[in-house]
């Protein structure tokens, strides 16, 4: 959604400057009026929306963003907080603020708490990744029939009455990961999986479309085993080691979730480098770094930033103008990430 500020940088005017033309208040040189004007209406800004814009700002609006661990233990959020700093700069534009939080993905309950902290803070919008849980489904159910319009971020969750979900297509992504392993493991593979938790939606449905695409398409890659580490290094550490000590034949890894590094050091540590073909998501420095030495063979990223940015715009859309998201599934791109590439 356009602001001022863009168009004034566009022009390459001062905000006043906007202003008055927009609404017609005081002379400016008739070539800068119209190059403001052309750009309001390529980036679709009207005075009507000014006026909205206005009101928005008498209503002092809070939005309350709620977002799984933090960016130390998962670095993957790092990309989502930027986003959202940067949808917190647009958000200024209306006078609006956003209070954030963080949860662990294994504890439904300090998340619907987090939840009830936020909303005795009077916020007038929630963007939240959700446990997957029956608490945390109907505490969102509640505030979405009493009229809190409530926008899921990078997980999702199913007949909680929320306004939209901004995300990745986990299943297709699971899908894709299944064709990626076909090609670089030359159609045979013996599978580990590591999933972070199976409370969160993202995380199973990357497994269900890896799992179902090997049984329709590959006969060829087979699945041995499968482990929880909950989304953490040094979990991940632990059940990646004892899972290839327990399964000497599995020569590939499918890294569903965070705890990327933790894995990959169990397959260095155990001289399998280079041996087992690791298969993860993001592009994390990590990775980056996993990938250049050859312990990764291939990420699939799944824009970050937009997921952080884009559902306060979604919730200001609605809240301040009374603009209805166009559809209910704001899917993020699936890329393909290899060392030459990322």
């Amino acid at each position: 959604m356009a602001t001022i500020k863009d168009i004034a940088d566009m022009a390459g005017v001062s905000r006043g400057t906007v202003d008055r033309v927009l609404n017609r208040r005081g002379a400016v040189k008739s070539d800068t009026a119209n190059k403001i004007l052309q750009i309001a209406d390529t980036l679709g800004y009207s005075p009507s929306l000014a006026g909205k814009s206005l009101a928005a700002r008498k209503k002092n609006l809070k939005f309350g963003y709620i977002l799984f661990s933090s960016t130390q233990s998962n670095p993957f959020f790092i990309d989502v907080v930027r986003g959202i700093g940067d949808g917190i700069a647009t958000l200024k534009e209306y006078g609006a603020t956003v209070e954030l939080r963080f949860t662990t993905v294994d504890n439904p309950t300090r998340q619907v708490e987090l939840i009830d902290e936020l909303v005795a803070l009077d916020i007038s919008g929630l963007v939240i990744t959700p446990i997957s849980h029956p608490d945390v489904r109907a505490r969102l159910a509640q505030l979405s029939a009493a009229g809190l319009p409530v926008v899921t971020a990078n997980s999702d969750i199913m007949g909680c009455g929320r306004l939209a979900y901004v995300g990745s297509n986990y299943y297709q992504s699971g899908e894709t990961a299944a064709g990626l392993m076909n090609l670089f493991c030359d159609k045979r593979a013996r599978i580990g999986i590591v999933v972070g938790s199976p409370l969160v939606l993202c995380h199973s449905e990357r497994v269900k479309g890896f799992t179902e695409q090997i049984e329709r398409m590959y006969p060829g890659l087979e699945i041995i085993d499968s482990v929880i580490n909950n989304d953490d290094d040094f979990e991940s550490f632990i059940v990646t080691t004892k899972m290839l000590q327990r399964h000497p034949e599995i020569n590939a890894l499918y890294l569903a979730a965070a705890g990327i590094a933790g894995a990959c050091r169990a397959v260095r540590e155990l001289g399998l480098a280079g041996r087992v073909k690791v298969l993860c998501f993001d592009s994390t420095n990590q990775v980056r770094e996993l990938m250049q030495d050859g312990i990764i063979m291939a990420a699939i990223t799944q824009q970050p930033f937009t997921q952080g940015k884009k559902p306060l715009e979604i919730l200001l859309d609605y809240v301040a103008l009374g603009k209805r998201p166009s559809k209910e599934y704001y899917y993020t791109k699936i890329e393909i990430k290899i060392r030459e590439n990322i």
